[in-house]
């Protein structure tokens, strides 16, 4: 039986060197979030320098978003077992060198070799550094307060990306945007060696060699396959074909692992309550999210005619308040734990979304949507935080990689797939305003419906102290 604490328990001050550790870790996943958005607004000046055509400009985004979507699960448990401080500083200086490649391309094979090379150094980066954070900052308190603060600045690292792309394109050029992230390395690569400890599985067991080819290839069919239809339609047979293979393989990937004496991903682990809702929260807030302001976006433009800068503006105002979500967040999780913080975040989200719902053809409507999607934001936050320290409470050390790599496979997965699911209807729609209306509701719909499953699944089984939730006994069985 679980008691739950009656009062929150207060996060310890950090220490120095704890500071500087979660300093490098948390400016690693600034520094990937920023990328995927601090190129978009660069899209159309970064083409006409290149003499890239539409059809190949969606590769720019697509070239990041596979592999950095594709390899996480692999390199979450190849950190496990080699040393995630060995491969997250492979993948910082791969990253940081990819950057300068895709800063100085000169033609659009090199920019693209660059990006993707990007995503590759990203897939290692993340989990391994998210591995880093929940070994480093023992289950409990602190945990709350890095894992806070981690998911501030990811949430944040988006937004800041849309508004520093315009600005630098706009006084620097384009090539300013990728050597933003040579400089992160720069600060960064230099520091981690001396402060991040070495950790990885003691008995260091084989590398499930076919679970990671039918994962990765089913991972990297499935992002192809979606990015592609978010720019070009699902009526494309590659599209089609990429669906369908994609899916075979991950089936595949789901009998190969109720077979492998060492599995890459333990199917046990998936059954937790705790892991597998916790997984679907994170899914479903990351996915929405990012429709929803990508539908603002071609909302305030296209309907409202704000410029680029006003757009920017507007997801500024979102960015504070995200900070501040983040700063109050481990306090919420301690105070209501993580499940009812992960379930309330949640409905919280498709509320507001469902809020604008209002929204008109008139100027008065960019103070509703700045509100909305404000408020939106923040509770999007507590969501990442509680579903972070939800789907990694309760899992030993040794398997900290597989499962941080499955809550950043998530993250990854949620980003990419929402746009091309949702997103699409409103720019196919006769109708701007219908469309965008049509998709705010259906994303309402879907995060509301999984704010209900999230409080079911998890019912019970919290947690005293930290406000995570735990079934050992459960997920054991």
């Amino acid at each position: 039986m679980t008691i739950e604490a009656p009062f929150p328990v207060p996060a310890p001050r950090l220490s120095p060197r704890d500071r500087l550790v979660l300093f490098v870790l948390c400016a690693a996943q600034f520094m990937v979030a920023l990328d995927f958005s601090v190129l978009n607004v660069a899209l159309p000046v970064l083409g006409a320098d290149l003499g890239m055509s539409p059809a190949v400009l969606q590769w720019a985004v697509t070239a990041f978003a596979l592999p950095s979507g594709g390899f996480l699960l692999l390199f979450g448990r190849a950190g496990d077992l080699f040393g995630r401080r060995r491969l997250f500083l492979a993948g910082l200086a791969l990253f940081g060198a990819a950057s300068l490649l895709a800063a100085c391309a000169w033609d659009p094979a090199s920019f693209l070799t660059g990006r993707a090379l990007q995503g590759l150094g990203a897939a290692a980066i993340v989990p391994t550094g998210m591995s880093l954070l929940t070994t480093t900052f023992p289950e409990g308190p602190a945990r709350d307060r890095a894992l806070g603060i981690s998911g501030t600045l990811l949430s944040l690292g988006f937004t800041v990306g849309m508004v520093a792309g315009g600005v630098l394109t706009d006084l620097l050029g384009w090539r300013s945007t990728m050597g933003l992230l040579t400089l992160f390395v720069l600060v960064v690569l230099p520091l981690a060696p001396g402060l991040l400890p070495e950790s990885r599985t003691p008995d260091r067991p084989r590398l499930d060699v076919p679970g990671a080819v039918t994962v990765t290839g089913g991972l990297l069919a499935l992002v192809y396959a979606l990015s592609t239809a978010a720019a070009q339609g699902f009526g494309r047979v590659d599209v089609l074909v990429s669906l369908v293979v994609g899916a075979g393989l991950l089936g595949a990937f789901v009998v190969v692992e109720s077979r492998s004496a060492a599995p890459l991903v333990s199917l046990p682990m998936l059954r937790r309550p705790t892991v597998a809702w916790g997984n679907l929260g994170g899914l479903v807030t990351f996915s929405m999210m990012s429709t929803v302001v990508f539908v603002l976006t071609l909302y305030l433009q296209d309907v409202l005619g704000l410029s680029a800068f006003e757009t920017g503006l507007v997801f500024g105002v979102q960015g504070v308040l995200s900070v501040v979500a983040g700063s109050l967040a481990s306090r919420v999780v301690g105070r209501f734990g993580a499940r009812r913080t992960l379930a309330g975040a949640l409905a919280g989200q498709g509320l507001l979304s469902a809020a604008l719902l209002g929204l008109g053809e008139g100027g008065g409507s960019v103070w509703l949507a700045t509100a909305a999607v404000s408020l939106a934001s923040m509770c999007h936050l507590g969501a990442i935080v509680s579903y972070g320290l939800t789907a990694t409470s309760g899992v030993p050390d040794e398997e900290q990689g597989l499962a941080t790599g499955l809550v950043t496979s998530t993250q990854q997965i949620g980003t990419t797939v929402g746009i091309p699911l949702l997103g699409v209807l409103a720019t196919t729609a006769g109708d701007l305003m219908s469309g965008v209306r049509t998709v705010l509701a259906l994303d309402a719909a879907i995060v509301l419906a999984a704010a209900g499953l999230v409080a079911a699944g998890l019912r019970g089984r919290r947690r005293a102290g930290s406000g995570a939730v735990e079934a050992e006994a459960v997920g054991a069985r």
